[in-house]
């Protein structure tokens, strides 16, 4: 039997949950499975991976082949590397400090890459909600200052129409007093 890691979907249309799952190559995609490795959901950014590393580990040395997202996925996370590690350790090649050292420094460097893509992505949201914010303060000035404008061409059309008024009527006084 040919055991495959390979990607189980779950969750509801457009919104898709996989799980990771050790299988029998002839089994359904979304059939039975061996054991459930963990999950991968594609719809958070960063993409959200839990993985029980130790387990994938276990079921590479057992002779599992990883379908290419898998491959991704357990490479992602480290798995991988901790399979070519312990392959150096049966060798001679490596002791078990160095392999551990070695697979904890680029962990360190993974998490540091995940924050700083996180970090990234919140401060560009904060700036452009600040930039909107502007943007709409901006536009609300300018529709103040049109409204008084407005009410200043208004005063000023009402004023010049009573000062006409005005005028007309001193001058239909000063006709009358003319004819008197």
């Amino acid at each position: 039997m040919s055991v495959k890691i390979r990607l189980q979907r779950h969750g509801k249309k457009g919104k898709p949950f996989y799980w990771v799952v050790a299988a029998d190559a002839r089994s359904k995609r979304d059939g039975k499975y061996l054991e459930k490795i963990g999950t991968y959901n594609p719809n958070t950014n960063p993409a959200t991976i839990e993985l029980d590393v130790d387990s994938a580990v276990r079921w590479l040395h057992n002779g599992a082949q990883p379908t290419d997202t898998a491959k991704a996925i357990l490479s992602y996370k480290g798995a991988l590397l901790k399979h070519h590690l312990d392959g150096g350790i049966r060798k001679g090649a490596l002791t078990q400090e160095q392999a551990d050292a070695k697979l904890a420094t680029w962990l360190e460097a993974k998490d540091g890459k995940v924050e700083a893509k996180k970090d990234g992505l919140s401060t560009s949201k904060a700036d452009a909600r600040t930039k909107a914010l502007e943007a709409e303060k901006k536009v609300n000035e300018n529709r103040v200052a049109a409204v008084k404008k407005a009410e200043a061409d208004l005063i000023a059309a009402s004023e010049a129409a009573n000062a006409e008024v005005a005028t007309e009527e001193a001058t239909e006084e000063n006709n009358e007093e003319t004819q008197a």
